[in-house]
């Protein structure tokens, strides 16, 4: 049986995404209601058959109708008809719902650390001195042995740096009040957004995004993102990031393989480069070029290709462009980008192609055996065999009793870290204070006592009497007679020779 996806095609002809070149990534485009979720719902549900399990965003809700069985439809029996599609049949895929709020599927947690500061810096928006102190927090819980594992632990560190600044500027550079305020007060309109959620243990294992069922089928991960798109799409283009990071760092080189070990659709892909620091963007685009020698292929869901940066675009080989809507110069500047951006044999006008395609309809331009770009197709995409829209609450949570994942992410783990360290050394400098103003009090109360006694002691002393006994005033009478007595004579005796 081969693992080969059917995207679609035309009568008499098929259009083939090969899955030996699946891991050299691919970009599905068009404009709003052009059918882009389904291509997105299509793609998965082949690459589950075909035993490689699948992570996507599930940004609008709806696509998590491919945890359930589709049902017959008048266009999706047309389609069926017009490409022959001889094994079609309705049924579900096994699906594991993930939310970072942990409202709709099971929780999505990773650590300060893990992040690491590249990412949480552009999430926070720092400036260049800003991010400069972050990296130094880093550097400091390293030094320090603390564990950064949510967000309290990074406010403590940072208050704490602010508290010995004077002590960590020799090795650490200058630590700015200002600047840690500003970093401190970016961390509170996180956490209002909820990423003290997703901040914290257990952590997130990436071989829980990897697993089978028992028939073999990958299991399609969807990461419900409506609320994370409405509230903080920053978080969402941070999650994205780190889990491209985290897959290319911990994954083992494994080359061209019959079948990837993993896709990834990001959808709405702008996010992930729009207003992202020039260092963050030549980080993503170094991953998603190397990333396809871990043997993942990555897949992104955007409106026009001109939201991708040049040296990714450069880097997909499936393209998949629905509908282009052009009615301003800069959309007819982009409908041009996308077209020159397929491969064309057939010397076809692909601009107006887009233009008139149809809903369900897609120009498609996968890779050969070669690796080389096939030349652009027309095609109609198959429809999928799932439910096309949401499942009700009540199914999701049918999906959710079953998970084999269950109750292993709800309860969180608070060990300890940098905040609980950093408590305790407080707790000892108080302690050790306050023993030191004891011991102060009580070496001042005994020099008082000490001296309270000398001078009691004195006190008690017997003292000499001053008054002169009769035999005493007699004696000192008669000497003082007899020394008046000698005196007189000793002068008389002087004036008298001085006379003569």
């Amino acid at each position: 049986m081969s693992n080969d996806i059917r995207i679609g095609g035309r009568e008499g002809v098929q259009v083939t995404q090969l899955a030996n070149q699946s891991n050299r990534h691919g970009i599905i485009t068009g404009a709003t209601g052009t059918g882009k979720t389904v291509t997105l719902q299509v793609l998965a549900e082949g690459f589950s058959r075909a035993g490689v399990p699948v992570f996507a965003a599930d940004v609008k809700g709806d696509l998590s109708g491919i945890a359930a069985a589709g049902k017959s439809h008048k266009e999706v029996d047309r389609r069926v008809k017009l490409l022959a599609l001889d094994t079609y049949q309705q049924r579900a895929n096994p699906t594991l719902f993930w939310d970072i709020f942990a409202e709709h599927g099971h929780p999505v947690r990773t650590t300060i650390s893990e992040m690491g500061p590249l990412i949480l810096a552009a999430l926070l928006e720092l400036n260049e001195t800003q991010s400069g102190i972050l990296y130094a927090c880093f550097a400091i819980a390293d030094d320090e042995g603390m564990l950064l594992l949510d967000l309290k632990d990074l406010r403590a560190t940072l208050s704490w740096m602010g508290e010995h600044a004077k002590e960590l500027r020799s090795d650490y550079g200058n630590i700015s009040p200002a600047s840690l305020g500003a970093i401190q007060r970016k961390l509170l309109v996180l956490e209002e957004q909820g990423a003290d959620q997703f901040f914290g243990e257990p952590a997130l294992q990436i071989e829980d995004l990897m697993i089978t069922d028992f028939s073999g089928n990958g299991v399609i991960n969807l990461l419900h993102s409506d609320k994370l798109l409405r509230e903080s799409p920053k978080l969402y283009a941070a999650f994205l990031l780190w889990l491209l990071s985290e897959l290319f760092e911990e994954l083992p080189e494994a080359g061209d393989l019959d079948k990837p070990k993993l896709v990834l659709f990001f959808d709405e892909a702008h996010l992930l480069f729009k207003g992202m620091p020039k260092s963050l963007v030549d980080k993503i685009e170094q991953v998603v070029r190397l990333v396809r020698s871990k043997a993942v292929g990555v897949y992104f869901v955007t409106q026009n290709s001109s939201d991708l940066p040049e040296n990714v675009l450069g880097q997909l080989g499936l393209k998949v462009a629905h509908a282009v809507r052009a009615f301003t110069p800069k959309d007819k500047k982009t409908l041009r980008a996308i077209a020159d951006g397929f491969r064309n044999d057939d010397e076809l006008n692909i601009g107006k192609m887009l233009i008139e395609l149809k809903t369900g309809e897609a120009a498609v331009s996968p890779l050969n055996e070669d690796g080389a770009p096939c030349s652009v197709q027309r095609s109609v995409v198959v429809p999928p065999e799932s439910r096309i829209g949401p499942l009700t609450p009540e199914e999701r949570e049918v999906v959710l009793k079953r998970s084999p994942l269950k109750g292993k992410y709800n309860t969180t783990i608070d060990r300890e870290s940098a905040y609980e360290k950093l408590a305790e050394r407080a707790e000892k400098a108080v302690a050790s204070e306050k023993a030191a103003k004891v011991m102060a009090e009580q070496e001042k109360q005994a020099a008082k006592a000490q001296k309270k006694a000398e001078k009691q002691q004195r006190a008690n002393r017997p003292r000499k009497s001053n008054r002169q006994s009769v035999g005493e005033a007699f004696l000192k009478s008669t000497m003082r007679s007899i020394g008046r007595s000698i005196g007189t004579k000793l002068v008389r005796g002087i004036l008298g020779s001085l006379l003569k």
